[in-house]
C-alpha cells in the first residue's frame, strides 16, 4: 500500500493547509514540463497528485487512514528490512555516459535511492552522470521498515574515466575556476583558484616578514 504521507513528506496529523502548501511546492518541482518529460519525474508527479487528491478530501482521507493503519498492522513488522541486490552495470564511467542500476529489497515499506528519490521495492533505472564530485558519483539505496524504525543503506560509487590526460587536465582546470558552494570557510563561494592565490600571497608575506626579522 502506498504511503501518501511519505510521498508528500508530511506527518499523518498534517493540516489541510500543510497538505496544500507541500503539494504546490512538489508539483512545481516534479512537473514533467520542467524536467524534459523524464519518466522518473512523471511517475513522481503522478504519485504526488494521487496523494493530494486522496488526502485533501476529508472522507477519502479518513478511509485511507483506516486502510493504512490496517496495512501497517498486518505488515511483517518483526522482520528487519534487507537489500538483496544493488548493482550498476559499470563503476567506471565518462561524463555523460549511460549507467544502468538494478535493485531488489525485502521487508521494506519505504525505498529511496539518492540522488533520485522514492522508488519501488525492486526495479531498474537508466540515467547519465552529468557531474562528478572530485572524480566520483555516489548512489545510496535507503531501505526502511517504518514500523520497526530500521533502515539499511548500501552505496555504489562510480569513478570518473577520462578519454586522455588532456581531458583530465582540462576538467581539473575548469574545476579550479568554478564557483564553490558557500560555507562558513568560504561564505562568498569563491573559486578554488582565488583561494589558492590568496593562500600563496599570505604565505609569501609571512616569509617576507620572517626573513626581514632575521636581517
Amino acid at each position: 500500500m502506498k504511503d501518501y504521507y511519505y510521498f508528500l513528506g508530511i506527518s499523518q496529523d498534517a493540516s489541510e493547509e500543510d497538505i496544500k502548501k507541500v503539494y504546490r511546492k512538489l508539483s512545481i518541482k516534479y512537473h514533467p514540463d520542467k524536467n524534459d518529460n523524464d519518466d522518473f519525474f512523471s511517475d513522481r508527479f503522478r504519485e504526488i497528485q494521487e496523494a493530494y487528491e486522496t488526502l485533501s478530501d476529508k472522507s477519502r482521507r479518513s478511509a485511507y487512514d483506516q486502510n493504512l493503519e490496517s496495512h501497517q498492522k498486518s505488515f511483517r513488522y518483526n522482520i528487519p528490512p534487507a537489500i538483496k541486490t544493488f548493482t550498476a552495470n559499470k563503476i567506471h564511467a565518462k561524463k555523460g555516459e549511460e549507467i544502468i542500476i538494478n535493485w531488489q529489497t525485502s521487508n521494506a515499506d519505504v525505498v529511496k535511492i539518492l540522488p533520485f528519490g522514492l522508488e519501488k521495492p525492486y526495479g531498474e533505472r537508466i540515467f547519465k552522470i552529468t557531474e562528478f564530485k572530485d572524480g566520483k558519483f555516489q548512489l545510496l539505496l535507503h531501505v526502511t521498515n517504518s514500523l520497526l524504525h530500521k533502515t539499511v543503506v548500501q552505496a555504489i560509487t562510480i569513478t570518473e574515466v577520462f578519454e586522455n590526460d588532456a581531458e583530465k587536465f582540462r576538467d581539473k582546470t575548469e574545476d579550479l575556476f568554478k564557483s564553490q558552494p558557500r560555507t562558513l570557510m568560504n561564505p562568498h563561494g569563491q573559486p578554488k583558484i582565488i583561494r589558492i592565490i590568496g593562500a600563496i600571497i599570505v604565505l609569501a608575506v609571512a616569509i617576507y616578514f620572517l626573513i626581514k626579522s632575521f636581517s
